[in-house]
């Protein structure tokens, strides 16, 4: 589900309650007695716009006390803010690296920084091209595409992967994000563990291969393929619209992204090693041959202090990842942005970071 226009920049919320004094033990709906007012502030993943709708609407049900405000200008930029103090939260496409698990340090204090990942959605590699309505891409000519070693759209790897498709003599006109992304990253991580020799770059969030046609944030490139023909990009499956949706080789299959094909990627991955207590990062299985596992996931997280300099500030954070990760602000998300709900155990395990969260 897209969002309309008026959530294209800053996305304005009004929300309340639903501390995690009381989850209903089930991981149910978030509830609490006590009335919170003041103003909260996150920036980061634009990925997460529409999940944030979902938020919006179930949250701001609770007690319309809280003003929660959060500008969608990338992963990149909301890590960035969050590390300088200008925010209170992050939500970011890629958990941070070490140099920024420093910086956290700085900003938090000894109790360190909470990841959690909040929000599990595919990410689609989205096209436009006239009288081609299913398409099939493996690892290695997906990366072809974005290497721009695989040119025109019947280049025989691509007709080797649709045998039943009738493709056209036209270029290919690869799109990808201008802006430092989180998605880009996710793309790129699971391009270098997946496609082998036909991907020599390293993940990154800065786009790595030179030329093509680049856009701004999850909307310019879902925009700028919209608007070609023979282009193609990649962008959270919840803001692909009308556009066509590859499947993607996994194993002896083509998987179509999905929340439930997501949600099983997640479940067959490991946290990475060496984190803080309540720093729940997890290495994703980018080459997995699970039959109805979609391995281009991305895990949007929540980036945030342990221990901050104030109660208020404290108590609004501790409130509004309880609602989060509840099975109601879970599904609401998912009604939304089309996102696999975080399962049982992750969400215990959320509850911990949750509980932990207090005032210096």
């Amino acid at each position: 589900m897209a969002l309309s226009a008026a959530l294209a920049g800053t996305l304005a919320l009004t929300a309340c309650g639903a501390a995690n004094e009381d989850t209903g033990g089930d991981g149910g709906a978030a509830t609490t007695s006590e009335s919170l007012s003041g103003d909260l502030v996150g920036a980061g993943a634009s990925s997460q716009q529409a999940a944030m709708q979902g938020w919006q609407a179930g949250y701001s049900s609770v007690q319309p006390g809280v003003n929660l405000s959060y500008d969608p200008i990338g992963s990149g930029g909301g890590r960035e803010q969050f590390l300088s103090g200008g925010t209170d939260f992050a939500g970011s496409d890629a958990a941070l690296d070490e140099e920024e698990l420093a910086q956290a340090k700085e900003r938090c204090g000894a109790s360190g920084v909470f990841e959690l990942p909040n929000y599990i959605a595919p990410i689609a590699v989205v096209y436009n091209l006239e009288g081609v309505e299913e398409l099939n891409l493996s690892p290695a000519t997906l990366a072809g595409i974005f290497n721009q070693q695989i040119t025109t759209w019947n280049d025989p790897a691509i007709a080797a992967d649709n045998p039943d498709a009738t493709l056209p003599d036209q270029a290919i006109t690869p799109v990808n994000r201008s802006d430092e992304s989180g998605t880009t990253e996710n793309f790129t991580e699971y391009l270098a563990a997946a496609a082998g020799d036909a991907w020599s770059h390293e993940p990154s969030g800065d786009w790595p291969v030179p030329g093509g046609e680049a856009a701004q944030g999850t909307s310019g490139v879902v925009s700028a393929v919209g608007a070609g023909q023979g282009t193609i990009g990649y962008a959270d499956l919840s803001q692909a619209g009308d556009l066509g949706v590859a499947s993607i080789g996994v194993g002896d299959e083509f998987v179509a992204p999905s929340a439930a094909a997501a949600a099983a990627v997640v479940e067959n991955s490991e946290p990475v090693a060496g984190r803080g207590e309540y720093d729940f990062a997890i290495e994703l299985n980018r080459d997995t041959t699970g039959s109805g596992e979609y391995p281009i996931v991305l895990v949007s997280y929540h980036i945030g202090c342990i221990e901050y300099d104030d109660q208020e500030t404290a108590a609004l954070v501790r409130n509004f990842m309880g609602y989060v990760i509840s099975k109601d602000g879970q599904q609401a998300a998912a009604d939304s942005a089309g996102s696999a709900p975080i399962s049982d155990g992750l969400r215990e395990q959320a509850q911990r970071a949750v509980d932990a969260i207090t005032a210096g």
